[in-house]
């Protein structure tokens, strides 16, 4: 009898466990790994990043020059089970069923809510600025005539492999959201 107990009683702890380590990765804290060239030089496939889910959490804005973790999925509403049931499946390499969660994406912040931005001299100006970016693996070849103004609740991201990236110049600007994460370390 009292080895029933005791194995409930393990069973019981190991549970609690489970679901604080739930609550941990869904609403706080996630691991995950760079998948692609997009953030080279700043990031190389495989590199481990840790993840603030706070600002998630909370629905904050993450600030200019934040790296996040991003459901590219723009054209769909996020839910609750999205956040329960993606960090379950997708702690480490993002990764279903064998096939890469394409839609979850690494990027850095650009613009914020009514930022106007400009695409040329392989440059990208913010509010009339050229940005300062030492972190750009090479002069971007993208332009555009015209100017991006990133509407409320939205940020511009862009990966910092200019040249090999999707991001939001082909997506437009990515809703609060959408955001799953700002990177800690």
């Amino acid at each position: 009898m009292n080895t029933v107990r005791e194995a409930g009683e393990w069973l019981q702890s190991f549970v609690l466990a489970a679901a604080i380590a739930l609550v941990i990765n869904v609403f706080v804290f996630q691991p995950t790994a760079v998948m692609g060239q997009s953030m080279e030089p700043t990031f190389h496939e495989g590199e481990r990043i840790y993840l603030s889910k706070v600002a998630h959490t909370l629905g904050k804005l993450p600030g200019y020059g934040d790296i996040v973790v991003l459901d590219s999925r723009v054209d769909r509403t996020r839910r609750l089970a999205d956040d329960v049931t993606e960090p379950v499946n997708n702690v480490v390499t993002f990764v279903r069923g064998g096939v890469p969660a394409k839609h979850i994406w690494v990027k850095r912040v650009i613009g914020l809510p009514g930022d106007v931005l400009e695409f040329r001299n392989g440059k990208v100006y913010r509010n009339g600025k050229a940005l300062a970016e030492d972190y750009v693996k090479e002069p971007m070849r993208y332009s555009s005539p015209g100017k991006v103004t990133v509407p409320a609740g939205h940020v511009f991201v862009m990966g910092d492999n200019r040249n090999n990236s999707s991001d939001s110049r082909f997506i437009g600007s990515i809703p609060a959201g959408h955001i799953l994460g700002v990177m800690l370390f």
